[in-house]
């Protein structure tokens, strides 16, 4: 009897583990073109950082206009994130899934993003950006912003691989009136400790701004 109470509990486990893997929340944040913050079930923020794909980065051509596609993709709304991995940052790894479209296949399709070579295990990902670079969408209709964002950084002076957050630094800021976008906004709650930013404590920061 001992026995198989204890299997029945390990079985439990090991399926509370699988369902973890997957997991459905609401995007409240876009941070950039392949980095996002979400809201769970438990009302808990997790920063997510797009598998396999790079995004322009901010400052560099089409960064702009890479975090505007993924906010068109999936600002507001209830995904799937299935989960991968942690990075060195502590952000959380992840496919996303909006209504079953896979985000970061759509971001490569719409020309919005480089498969990020060193990271690519889902090789289909490699012909959607063939095809959009073939069809000159997105950045690949941009001379200018055809340089990797992994080249591009290392590059750049003072520009950092991957870090959340890059382009804001905690300053002086402390109302939501000094907040040039969400993204700031979201910084100034999560990073640099400024709750007053959200008045209501559900998680997203200057609602005038985060829900526009």
């Amino acid at each position: 009897m001992l026995y198989r109470a204890i299997a029945i509990l390990a079985c439990c486990v090991c399926c509370a583990s699988a369902q973890e893997k997957d997991f459905t929340a609401r995007v409240i944040g876009i941070v950039d073109g392949d980095t996002l913050t979400v809201l769970n079930s438990q009302q808990s923020q997790i920063r997510i950082r797009l598998a396999e794909i790079d995004a322009p980065e901010d400052g560099q051509p089409y960064g702009n206009r890479s975090r505007q596609v993924l906010s068109e993709l999936t600002f507001g709304k209830d995904i799937v994130v299935r989960y991968l991995d942690t990075d060195r940052y502590g952000r959380t790894v992840a496919r996303l899934f909006a209504d079953d479209l896979d985000i970061s296949a759509e971001m490569l399709r719409r020309g919005a993003a480089w498969a990020y070579q060193e990271y690519v295990e889902d090789t289909r990902l490699f012909q959607v950006e063939a095809e959009a670079r073939n069809a000159h969408r997105g950045l690949w209709g941009i001379s200018e912003a055809r340089v990797p964002p992994w080249e591009w950084r290392r590059r750049t002076p003072g520009a950092t691989a991957d870090t959340p957050g890059a382009s804001f630094t905690c300053g002086t800021k402390v109302y939501c009136g000094d907040m040039v976008n969400c993204a700031e906004a979201l910084f100034y709650l999560n990073e640099c400790g400024v709750t007053r930013l959200d008045g209501d404590d559900d998680g997203m920061p200057c609602e005038a701004i985060c829900r526009n």
